[in-house]
């Protein structure tokens, strides 16, 4: 374990502090078992009452849910929306054709199109964020390549995992440890997933998460522990 360049180890929320470190890993394909990659590089540095985070992206990535962009091809409507999504330094979400046909076969034609009108009407008046708000979390957590992501995913677009709820609660009952299963990146965090038996809440989590300490380009580190801080 250790804490990735330009990343603090330790952090305040709520007047305790707490340390983040990050687990390097090797490349997580499809040909993974998530059990497996668990036990290889988590069980030996977990310690009672530390939390293991996990990207989302490496449970996707597992559950064979990162797709070749050589094998989408975009339907006429995508490739037309795909021009007015507004592009952010988090990454491209939903701003090329593959990803937004994605976003069409996740969350269904009619539930997006409904999405884009509100989403307009959230411009007139402003207001950002109402068009993944009608989409939900399956068309927010579509990542799409960017210069800086880890190959060979920079020609991948990467779906949230399924079932990250259940997952989390799987691995904390197989290893008796606690776990959470995190969209992050470097404006902002999501939890997707958190073993009942945590003693942190999702907001305390976003906040001890908030600068993403597993980054978010070629640091290879998928997973990380969270560890309190003895005063």
């Amino acid at each position: 374990m250790y804490v990735n360049k330009d990343k603090d180890e330790i952090i305040t929320v709520n007047g305790t502090r707490h340390s983040r470190f990050a687990i390097k890993t090797h490349v997580i394909t499809d040909q993974d078992d998530l059990m497996d990659v668990v036990e290889k590089y988590v069980l030996d540095n977990y310690q009672e009452n530390d939390l293991l985070f996990i990207s989302e992206k490496m449970v996707a990535c597992t559950q064979k849910r990162a797709i070749p962009i050589k094998d989408i091809r975009p339907r006429k409507l995508a490739i037309f929306l795909a021009g007015f999504v507004t592009k952010t330094p988090s990454g491209i979400g939903l701003g090329m054709p593959e990803t937004m046909e994605m976003a069409f076969r996740e969350c269904g034609t009619v539930r997006i199109l409904f999405a884009t009108f509100v989403g307009a009407w959230g411009k007139l008046f402003k207001k950002r964020g109402w068009f993944y708000y009608v989409a939900g979390e399956k068309a927010r957590g579509i990542d799409g390549p960017c210069e800086y992501t880890l190959a060979p995913y920079n020609e991948y677009v990467v779906l949230i995992p399924n079932n990250p709820q259940e997952i989390s609660q799987e691995i904390a009952d197989k290893f008796k440890i606690k776990v959470a299963i995190v969209d992050s990146n470097d404006f902002g965090v999501n939890i997707l997933g958190l073993s009942d038996n945590s003693t942190y809440e999702r907001e305390t989590l976003c906040e001890i998460l908030k600068d993403n300490p597993l980054g978010q380009s070629n640091q290879q580190t998928p997973m990380g522990i969270i560890r309190r801080v003895c005063t």
